[in-house]
C-alpha cells in the first residue's frame, strides 16, 4: 500500500514511520506473479472465514475437520494479521473489515502475563491494523498495554523473557521468544517508554550467548536456574533429539537476529544472523526447493524409533519464515552475499507458490498452504497447514511487492 505524503507526514509526527533501506538487489519475479499469489491467497482466504466463527481462530485443518482456538491460543494473532495483509497486498477492503472485526475478540488478550507470545498474538495483528490505518487512538493503548503484560515476565537475573509457566523446568527459554521481540522494541519507540526496548535487547543478547552451537545451530530449549541465571539445560520439545536442528527453529533464529539488527543496529545481530543463514543455506540435509524437512538432522534417528514412522515430512512454516526473513536480510548486507539471501528467497517463493505446497482454491480448509509440521514428537499437528505458515508466505509476498513497487521492503509501526 503506497501511502500518500500527507498521511506519511503525520505518522511521522507520531512516530509511526515506514523503515526505509536501500534496494541492493534486482528483483526476477514479476508484478504479475506477485500480484496473483496474493489475489489467490486472498480469494482462498476467504474460504477459511466463512467457515471461521466470529469468536474463535483459525489453528489448522485435519483430517476434514477445522480446529479452532480461543483468543489465548499462541496463533490467534495470525489469521487477522494474514487478512491485513492481504488487505495490504489486494486493497480489498473487505479484508480489512474482517480483520477488524476479529480483533475485537482478540483485544482482551493485551492483559495476559501467562504467555511469553504476545508478540505474535497482538504484534502480528493489532501492530498491522496500527501501520496500515493509522489510528493511533484505538490501537497504541492496546499495544502498550500488552508490551507491558510481555515486560512483565522479563527477569534480571536470567537476562531473559521467560517462555513457559509448565512443565518441570526452572527457567525455560524457547527460541521462538526472539520472534516476541519486535513486539517490545517498536511499542518502546512510539510510547518513549525505553523499558522495553531495553528488555528486548538483553533477551536477544543472552539468547545469543546460551542458544547456538558452534555451527551456529540453535538448541530449542534452555532452561536457566531461576536464582543464578545460569544456563542448566540444553533441550528441545519440537525437534528430533536435543542436539538436533529443528527447522522451524532455525527460522525463530534467522528471522529474530535479522529483525533486531534492524531495531537495534547491533553489529553482532546482523552477524548471528549472517551465520544462521548460512548453516541453513549450506545445510546438506536442505531440499533443492529449500523448503525443509521438519528437521535438519531427522536423518540421525535410529530406524528402529517407533515414535517417528515419517521422518521426512517438509515443514512448510519454515520455510515461509526462511522466505521473509532472507527478504529482510537481504537489504542489511552487500554484494554476493545479498543476492544470495534474495535469490534463495525468491526460490522458496516460487516453491510455495504452486503444488504440492499451495493448496487448490476451495481444498484445504481455506487455508493457502499445506504440509506443515506442528511438533512431530508430540504427535501434534503432523502434515497439515498451519495458521502461521500463511502469515509468514504472505507477509514475504508483501515484502516483495513493496519492493517492485519502489517501497521500502520493511515496514514497521515505528522508526
Amino acid at each position: 500500500m503506497k501511502l500518500n505524503q500527507s498521511f506519511v507526514l503525520v505518522l511521522a509526527a507520531l512516530g509511526i514511520c515506514p523503515i526505509v533501506q536501500a534496494q541492493t538487489v534486482k528483483p526476477n519475479l514479476s508484478k504479475a506473479f506477485i500480484q496473483e499469489q496474493l489475489d489467490a491467497a486472498a480469494n482462498q482466504i476467504k474460504v477459511l472465514a466463512a467457515e471461521t466463527p466470529a469468536e474463535k481462530f483459525p489453528k489448522t485443518f485435519e483430517q476434514g475437520e477445522h480446529v479452532f482456538s480461543s483468543s489465548s491460543w499462541w496463533c490467534s494473532g495470525f489469521y487477522p494479521g494474514t487478512l491485513l495483509y492481504l488487505y495490504e497486498g489486494t486493497k480489498e477492503k473487505a479484508l480489512l473489515e474482517k480483520a477488524t472485526e476479529t480483533l475485537t475478540y482478540l483485544e482482551k488478550e493485551k492483559n495476559n502475563k501467562g504467555t511469553h507470545d504476545l508478540g505474535f498474538m497482538l504484534f502480528c495483528s493489532f501492530g498491522n491494523a496500527l501501520r496500515l490505518t493509522g489510528d493511533t487512538l484505538k490501537y497504541i493503548p492496546i499495544l502498550s498495554t500488552g508490551a507491558n503484560s510481555l515486560a512483565s515476565r522479563y527477569s534480571p537475573i536470567t537476562k531473559t523473557i521467560r517462555s513457559w509457566d509448565h512443565g518441570s523446568w526452572q527457567y525455560p527459554v524457547i527460541i521462538d521468544n526472539m520472534m516476541n521481540l519486535e513486539f517490545l522494541t517498536q511499542v518502546s519507540k512510539v510510547t518513549g517508554d525505553k523499558k522495553c526496548y531495553d528488555i528486548a535487547v538483553s533477551h536477544a543478547e543472552t539468547t545469543l550467548k546460551n542458544h547456538f552451537r558452534k555451527d551456529y545451530s540453535s538448541y530449542h530449549v534452555i532452561d536457566y536456574d531461576k536464582k543464578t541465571g545460569k544456563a542448566i539445560g540444553k533441550k528441545t520439545h519440537q525437534g528430533a533429539f536435543d542436539e538436533s536442528a529443528w527447522a522451524r527453529g532455525q527460522g525463530w533464529a534467522l528471522y529474530g537476529y535479522t529483525m533486531m539488527y534492524r531495531e537495534t543496529k547491533k553489529k553482532e545481530f546482523l552477524k548471528q544472523a549472517q551465520q544462521i543463514a548460512k548453516y541453513i543455506l549450506s545445510n546438506p540435509n536442505l531440499p533443492a526447493d529449500l523448503v525443509p524437512y521438519w528437521d535438519f538432522d531427522k536423518d540421525k534417528i535410529a530406524k528402529s524409533d517407533k515414535m517417528y514412522p515419517n521422518r521426512d515430512l517438509r515443514d512448510v512454516s519454515a520455510a515461509a519464515l526462511y522466505a521473509s526473513a532472507l527478504l529482510e536480510l537481504s537489504q542489511y548486507t552487500k554484494g554476493t552475499e545479498a543476492l544470495d539471501y534474495f535469490n534463495k528467497a525468491e526460490t522458496i517463493l516460487r516453491s510455495l507458490s504452486k503444488a504440492p505446497y499451495l493448496a487448490p482454491y476451495g481444498q484445504n480448509g481455506g487455508y493457502i498452504l499445506q504440509h506443515s509440521v506442528g511438533a512431530l514428537p508430540l504427535n501434534s499437528e503432523i502434515d497439515v497447514p498451519l495458521t502461521y505458515a500463511d502469515y509468514y508466505y504472505v507477509e514475504a509476498l508483501v515484502r516483495y511487492q513493496r519492493l517492485l513497487d519502489g517501497e521500502p521492503m520493511i515496514k514497521a509501526i515505528a522508526k
